[in-house]
């Protein structure tokens, strides 16, 4: 049986239904194409560039149908009593027997010419309940025990929008109150004292003179954490060395007052050229893009491996992300993980700090590879993360992890090593 006290179902009674009148047929094409596997925000993009007479309630109301079509798929289909049932049949069964909407209306806007029948009560199971692959609930069950349940509820509702400051710019509180007269009302994050949240419906950040200036970027709240962790202090050598296109590569180098070296690496060309666009936009100078892994021996201070991971910690970001995964992705980022974590030791000097960082909930993935290489490597040990910052809420057994439910946070793990000096 259910435990959670959460509801994440509950948002769907507040949506505009109406404005679907006439839409479904539209609607039902977009989802057609997320249920054999096209990405849904890809769909809903195109969707809406062909349909720009839809009002601004029929946009909300059509992008909330594709999106939790798309996300309530399995629990949808239970209500149906099939796997096969039609995208209109998915649609009414979202909005009558999900969103409350009367029947007779649900089925209009869907575009049946009547109701159908659909069961009663909780589904039996957890994947059921949070619409998600057997296997997938299997290894949440697996990970998480008892806060399973919860944690699975709070990947079905949007993840809220947080921002990081630039404090080589200005300050949270400054930031707060440019963004305010902006017309972005925000509040200060829970965890990070660089983050805030904004309250609201979602504006068009990209629009702002704020963001083209430098002063934030969007960062889960979470994520600022693992940047934290590294504690980048000016004029130290410090290596990203799962940079992406950034985000806490930028971060770092405000925390180093955009001094000494910071060197960023991916083995993704793109996003490194995004990476440099953006380290001008920050007002950074001294960050150095590698095209090239950096060499062994090099010295730096500090090093964060922000690794490719299975990713399960941000399942709520999309709503077929947990469709397009197969059981084998529990595996088969490990041993990459293994070669990128032996790398930042030998790139890390003796005294010197490795921050190992994924976006999974996998103990596979987190406290084994750790484990494992702390076997191979007697010349590192686990320090307490950030130790005298980090609320004690966001450690557990010597680790971060942050989690949806407990955090409000996408989920985290990160584990602080620290290098020996020799001795003598």
């Amino acid at each position: 049986m259910s435990t959670v006290t959460f509801n994440p179902l509950s948002r769907l009674s507040s949506q505009p239904w109406s404005a679907l009148d006439g839409w479904g047929p539209v609607a039902s094409e977009a989802l057609a194409r997320i249920l054999l596997g096209d990405p849904a925000e890809r769909v809903l993009d195109r969707t809406l560039r062909a349909h720009r007479t839809l009002s601004r309630d029929g946009r909300q109301a059509l992008k909330e149908a594709v999106f939790n079509v798309g996300l309530w798929r399995r629990r949808l289909a239970f209500l149906l009593d099939s796997e096969e049932a039609s995208p209109p049949a998915l649609l009414f069964a979202l909005l009558h027997g999900l969103g409350g909407v009367p029947a007779p209306e649900a089925a209009a806007w869907a575009g049946l010419e009547a109701p159908v029948p659909l069961r009663t009560g909780e589904p039996p199971s957890l994947a059921l309940r949070a619409s998600l692959p057997d296997w997938l609930a299997d290894h949440f069950t697996r990970e998480l025990g008892p806060d399973a349940e919860d944690f699975c509820a709070h990947l079905n509702v949007p993840g809220p929008i947080t921002l990081r400051v630039n404090p080589a710019r200005l300050s949270r509180e400054a930031l707060a109150a440019r963004l305010a007269s902006e017309g972005v009302a925000t509040r200060p994050g829970s965890w990070s004292p660089l983050a805030l949240q904004v309250e609201g419906s979602r504006p068009n950040l990209y629009g702002l003179d704020s963001l083209r200036e430098g002063l934030f970027e969007v960062q889960d709240e979470g994520s600022q954490l693992l940047g934290l962790l590294v504690e980048a202090r000016p004029g130290e050598t410090v290596v990203d060395l799962c940079a992406g296109a950034g985000g806490k590569t930028l971060q770092l180098g405000a925390a180093m007052a955009d001094s000494g070296r910071l060197m960023a690496y991916d083995p993704d060309a793109e996003r490194l050229d995004r990476l440099q666009q953006r380290t001008s936009r920050a007002g950074l100078t001294r960050v150095q893009v590698l095209r090239m892994p950096p060499a062994l021996g090099l010295g730096a201070d500090r090093v964060l491996a922000d690794v490719p991971c299975s990713e399960l910690g941000v399942l709520r970001r999309g709503p077929d992300l947990r469709f397009r995964l197969t059981p084998d992705v529990l595996s088969r980022f490990i041993a990459t993980q293994r070669d990128i974590l032996a790398r930042a030791a030998d790139v890390v000097r003796p005294g010197g700090r490795v921050v190992y960082a994924t976006c999974t909930v996998n103990r596979a993935e987190n406290q084994d590879v750790v484990a494992d290489f702390l076997d191979s490597h007697p010349d590192f040990r686990r320090a307490p993360p950030g130790a005298g910052w980090l609320p004690e809420a966001c450690v557990q057994d010597g680790f971060l992890f942050v989690t949806p439910h407990r955090h409000g946070t996408d989920g985290f793990f990160a584990a602080v090593l620290e290098r020996a000096d020799p001795v003598g």
